[in-house]
C-alpha cells in the first residue's frame, strides 16, 4: 500500500482517497454505503465542500461515531468573514463534528492573506485556534493564484489539478509545493472523465511520492476498481506508458475539463458538459449523449448570447463560446453520420 504524507500537517494517508462531490447525485443511503465501503477497505481520507450541495450532510451521517478514525477535508468559497463563519458553522453542523481536519479557500480568484482587506484569512487563524480547523489550505485552478499561496508560506496544502494531461507549468506547481514542504491534493486525476483508463491515473500519479490523488466516486463500480489498487497498485509499464502517449497526443491543448467555474450561463448552457462533448462521445460512447434530451441541451449553444461572461471565467483561458460552437458543429456531424 503506498502511503503520503500530506506536507507538513504530519497527515499520513493512502495514495487512494475518496472525492465526494459526485455523491451529492445519488441518494443518501447510497452515499453512506460507499463511504463506510471505502473506509473498511482503508481509505481515511475524504473530501467535500460547503458547495457539494448535501455531499457534508451524507459524509456526517456515514462517519457518526468514527469521526476520529477519518481525516475530513472542507472548503468555504467566502470572500467575507461573515460568509466565512457561516460557511464553516454550516459545516461542522453537516458532517456532525466539532472540528474539521483540513478547512480549504474553494477556488478563490486571488490569494488570501493576513491585511488583504477581505479577513478571510484572519478567520482561518481565528478558526484554527479555536481548535474548529487543524489544518489550512487552499485549492485552485489558476497556475498564479497556485504559485502564489505557495510562495506565501501561509498554507499547509494546496488542491490542483493533476493528471497525466499535465503541461510543463502544472508540473512546476507540483514540484514547487514538494520544495516548499507543502501537500499536493490532486484533483481532476482522470480529466473529469476524458481519462479512461484509471489504472494508467493511477501509475503515473504513484511517481509523485509527494502527491495524494482524490478519486471521485459515485457508482460502486468506480469504488471497486480503486480499491483493487490498494493491494495491486498499477506501476508504470510500456502498457500503460503507450496509453499515456496516445492520450496526450489526442487531448493536449484548449479543452474543456469540466470545473463548472464558467457556470451558471445566462441563457441556460450546460457549459461544463456541453463544451466537452466532442471528446466525451468519442473517447466513451455511449447513446445517453444522443437522446433527446442530451440533443435539446446541445441546442441551446445556438442561443448563446455571446455575453463573454463564461470566458472571463475560466481558469483555463479557453474561448468558451469558440469552444461551444464548434462541439456544436462536431455534435451535428455525429448525429446526421450517427459515427461515434
Amino acid at each position: 500500500m503506498g502511503l503520503v504524507t500530506l506536507g507538513k500537517t504530519g497527515i499520513i494517508v493512502q495514495k487512494n482517497s475518496f472525492g465526494a462531490l459526485p455523491i451529492q447525485r445519488i441518494s443518501k443511503d447510497e452515499a453512506v454505503k460507499l463511504l463506510r465501503k471505502a473506509y473498511d477497505a482503508g481509505v481515511t481520507f475524504f473530501d467535500t465542500a460547503r458547495f457539494y450541495t448535501d455531499s457534508e450532510e451524507k459524509l456526517g451521517e456515514a462517519f457518526e461515531g468514527i469521526r476520529e478514525k477519518v481525516y475530513i477535508a472542507s472548503k468555504t468559497a467566502a470572500t467575507t468573514p461573515e460568509a466565512f463563519w457561516a460557511d464553516l458553522n454550516t459545516s461542522l453542523t453537516n458532517l456532525k463534528t466539532d472540528y474539521i481536519d483540513l478547512y480549504q479557500f474553494h477556488n478563490p480568484s486571488f490569494c488570501p492573506k493576513p491585511g488583504d482587506g477581505s479577513g478571510v484569512y484572519e478567520c482561518m487563524l481565528e478558526a484554527k485556534e479555536k481548535g474548529l480547523i487543524r489544518h489550512i489550505g487552499i485549492t485552485n485552478h489558476r497556475l498564479n493564484v497556485a504559485m502564489e499561496a505557495i510562495e506565501s508560506g501561509l498554507y499547509e496544502t494546496l488542491q490542483f489539478p493533476f493528471c497525466y494531461l499535465a503541461t510543463d507549468k502544472d508540473l512546476e506547481v507540483v514540484e514547487a509545493c514538494k520544495e516548499a514542504g507543502m501537500g499536493f491534493i490532486a484533483m481532476k486525476a482522470l480529466s473529469g472523465g476524458l481519462i479512461t483508463n484509471s489504472a494508467a491515473a493511477y501509475a503515473f500519479l504513484d511517481q509523485y511520492d509527494h502527491v495524494l490523488p482524490i478519486w471521485g466516486v459515485q457508482r460502486e463500480t468506480e469504488l471497486d476498481e480503486f480499491l483493487s489498487y490498494i493491494d495491486n497498485p498499477p506501476a508504470m509499464n510500456e502498457e500503460l506508458a503507450a496509453v499515456i502517449a496516445k492520450d496526450r497526443k489526442e487531448l493536449l491543448g484548449d479543452f474543456c475539463r469540466g470545473c463548472g467555474y464558467c457556470m451558471p450561463c445566462p441563457v441556460g448552457i450546460e457549459i461544463n458538459n456541453m463544451a466537452r462533448m466532442s471528446l466525451m462521445i468519442r473517447r466513451a460512447p455511449s447513446q445517453a449523449q444522443l437522446t433527446p434530451e442530451m440533443q435539446e441541451k446541445m441546442f441551446k449553444i445556438e442561443g448563446c448570447a455571446n455575453c463573454g461572461k463564461c470566458k472571463s471565467k475560466c481558469p483555463y483561458g479557453l474561448d468558451t463560446p469558440a469552444l461551444l460552437r464548434k462541439n456544436l458543429e462536431d455534435y451535428k456531424e455525429i448525429l446526421a453520420g450517427k459515427v461515434y
